[in-house]
């Protein structure tokens, strides 16, 4: 029998050479080399994300930072892809397949890696974007407000990497590809206006921060609720009614806003306005008044309450309290609550709150000619 070396498959340089011996006995059974080298990669893949995560998460265990645990866990799986991609490649390699199908086989294995890359590498730049944005005193500029920004920018390079990678497995031209993207683009600048006025917007927005997650806003148009998304094309408002307002950036950008949690502290100052009769003694009634605020649990004892006289009224003397909450949701509650025990507070002390009244003067009676 003539033996023939044409389907004799070469040992690989990077084979370890006590293996060279099984290599070339297995040689002879392309179907049963490819699974075992497959196996082999599974197996190498599976020690080598272990080895990653056993001794990674053990250092982020030290430094307590959950956000290095979830890196070291992208990374491990990153690894084993890796090592799962080239053993599929080496055993296609095995099977000595035909040119074409090889090359196509090797095509849409490396496409599916890049997309697994792309996902992973999504995550791990969110993750990298939160860990930066605690540490303030290196990288101040990378914070809760900015993050939505930062992180477009991120998926919008990652993608695009991506996209081209993509391209060249496919041995596709992207020069052609971006030429027409660019006409494209202008056909869709003027079809999106307004899409592109809220993206800009929420550039802006994001960069001259007027307001942040969870502070309380009002609008001019009325709308008045809890920042709970600051997204690129809108804004998301919680109202107390338990409705979420979305609002066009574009909108916002042009509008007048009101942010009760800005300032110096998100602390909120409410005002109660009282009036009590003529008569009344005035030092007692600031005293009542400014016990009944010191005594509430929701009132902030700095800056203490206070009270101020702000004029003389038609049928009162008017009064204002003057008094600090921590949070500005808080302002329905105790707006009540101050009410309810500053009546019971004047009534028990005996301060009377007026109404306005009007005398009626009978100048004729009816049926009598007289004026009584």
């Amino acid at each position: 029998m003539n033996n023939t070396n044409e389907n004799v498959i070469d040992t690989p340089s990077w084979l370890p050479s006590w293996l060279e011996t099984l290599w070339h006995l297995l040689a002879n059974y392309p179907a049963l080399l490819a699974l075992v080298v497959v196996l082999a990669g599974f197996l190498l893949a599976f020690l080598i994300r272990r080895f990653i995560l056993f001794w990674g998460l053990r250092v982020s265990h030290k430094t307590n930072t959950a956000l290095l645990a979830d890196l070291v866990r992208i990374g491990g799986h990153v690894a084993a892809i890796a090592i799962g991609y080239i053993s599929l490649v080496t055993a296609l390699h095995v099977l000595s397949l035909s040119a074409y199908i090889t090359s196509l086989i090797v095509k849409i294995l490396l496409s599916l890696l890049i997309l697994q890359l792309m996902r992973a590498a999504l995550n791990a730049s969110r993750i990298a974007l939160e860990m930066l944005g605690k540490v303030r005193d290196r990288f101040a500029i990378v914070e809760e407000r900015t993050l939505p920004l930062f992180d477009l920018m991120m998926t919008v390079l990652i993608v695009a990497i991506g996209s081209y990678s993509m391209l060249q497995v496919w041995d596709i031209d992207a020069t052609a590809w971006l030429a027409s993207a660019g006409v494209l683009g202008i056909a869709v600048g003027f079809a999106a206006r307004d899409t592109l006025a809220n993206l800009f917007a929420g550039f802006f927005i994001i960069a001259d921060a007027p307001y942040k997650l969870g502070d309380y806003i009002v609008l001019d148009s009325g709308e008045r609720g809890e920042v709970t998304k600051v997204g690129i094309r809108s804004t998301r408002l919680l109202t107390r009614d338990d409705v979420e307002v979305t609002i066009p950036n574009s909108v916002i950008a042009n509008s007048k806003i009101v942010n009760e949690s800005g300032g110096r502290w998100v602390k909120y100052r409410i005002r109660i306005k009282v009036g009590v009769a003529y008569g009344s003694d005035v030092k007692k009634v600031v005293t009542v008044l400014e016990d009944v605020a010191s005594e509430h649990s929701y009132v902030c004892k700095q800056p203490a309450p206070r009270v101020r006289m702000r004029g003389f009224g038609d049928s009162s003397l008017d009064f204002e309290l003057l008094c600090w909450i921590e949070y500005p949701v808080q302002r329905g509650l105790v707006t009540h609550e101050l009410y309810m025990k500053i009546y019971n507070a004047l009534n028990s002390n005996n301060i009377e709150i007026p109404f306005p009244q009007r005398d009626l003067w009978v100048r004729k009676m009816p049926g009598s000619d007289s004026t009584e």
